[in-house]
């Protein structure tokens, strides 16, 4: 296998999201993960990544997210962050009312949050860090 590459910066273009697969599989590679928490890493950052394009961003393509990866004893951390002026996680609608079940917004959010261990939010919102536990 080649060197894995713990960081990736990607311009604010929903096209580059296909650049995030490969990169879990790397990372999901180098540290044997099981095929479930490699999806979970996987659906939670693509959900991280297009918030921040298309959110964050606003899809200007002269902005950027950034992605790290970060090994701890017992689990990853992955943080994604953005340009943009951030946003207030709490202020986000439960999708799950029942009066908004059908409207769009804050189903990335909620993924997020149940698919990882941890998953928290600073520089004002525009930088998530979701945590992994690996052992």
């Amino acid at each position: 296998m080649s060197d894995l590459h713990t960081n990736l910066t990607l311009p604010s273009d929903p096209q580059q999201v296909s650049k995030v697969e490969p990169f879990v599989l790397d990372v999901a590679t180098r540290y044997n993960l099981s095929p479930g928490k490699q999806g979970d890493i996987l659906v939670s950052l693509t959900e991280a990544v297009n918030n921040a394009i298309l959110h964050g961003n606003q899809g200007d393509q002269r902005k950027h997210v950034s992605i790290s990866f970060q090994h701890q004893q017992d689990s990853l951390s992955v943080l994604v962050s953005d340009e943009g002026p951030g946003f207030d996680p709490c202020q986000v609608p439960d999708p799950t009312c029942q009066e908004l079940i059908e409207c769009c917004g804050g189903r990335g959010l909620l993924l997020m949050r149940n698919l990882s261990d941890e998953c928290c939010f600073s520089r004002g919102g525009s930088t998530v860090e979701m945590r992994f536990k690996i052992s």
